[in-house]
């Protein structure tokens, strides 16, 4: 037992100074790939909350309260389009979802972001400047970004679900498949936006000029 422990300690030692030395010679890639390796924990966490708030609100009369707003023109068939489109009704009988997919969603990607927030701050960019300036601008992109995401969502949400759920006739597995898939997407459209902006929110800056 003791043999085997000291082969791993060997290991871990190894390992560890082997991620040190490259972190010292490539550092803007370690930094990336520490992001890249926390972004994609969050986006684990996001699937494995979405069904469950997707299951509570989905008992509740949201499901049939109409989420339609930000209009932004409108469909090629001529239909307005919004930006956040969640119509009344379930999705297995053509609704959007309603307000109760809206708030699953949002709250789901808020719960991630707020970890998110501080884990990247700590771990990836190591930052001690002021943490209420970082977390103000923070917020701002991630407002920008939630819109811009949800603006996009509405070129490919309709039509994956339409696929998995009824041209493939695959029901309710369809719709929990799509909901992985839109996750997914939406967590790469974050992951590539925010790493820039992290570059300029979370700094490290000298002792002496932290405040």
């Amino acid at each position: 037992m003791s043999n085997l422990n000291n082969k791993n300690n060997k290991v871990l030692a190894r390992t560890v100074g082997f991620w040190n030395n490259y972190k010292e010679k490539h550092p803007n890639i370690a930094q990336f790939l520490v992001f890249f390796m926390l972004s994609n924990g969050i986006t684990v966490l996001q699937l494995v909350l979405m069904p469950v708030f997707k299951s509570i609100f989905a008992k509740t009369a949201l499901v049939t309260t109409n989420f339609q707003v930000l209009q932004f023109g409108h469909n090629f068939d001529g239909s307005p389009y919004y930006v956040f489109d969640y119509a009344a009704g379930s999705l297995a009988s053509g609704g959007g979802g309603g307000l109760a997919y809206f708030l699953a969603v949002q709250i789901t990607i808020g719960i991630a972001q707020v970890i998110n927030f501080f884990a990247q701050r700590s771990i990836t960019f190591k930052s001690n400047s002021n943490i209420w300036k970082a977390a103000f601008w923070y917020l701002v992109a991630y407002i920008v970004i939630t819109i811009g995401a949800a603006a996009a969502q509405g070129f490919y949400k309709a039509p994956i679900y339409n696929l998995l759920m009824n041209t493939w006739g695959w029901g309710a597995v369809g719709e929990t498949t799509a909901d992985v898939i839109t996750m997914i997407i939406n967590s790469a459209i974050s992951f590539w936006v925010f790493f820039p902006i992290f570059k300029i929110i979370f700094k490290q800056e000298p002792e002496n000029k932290v405040k």
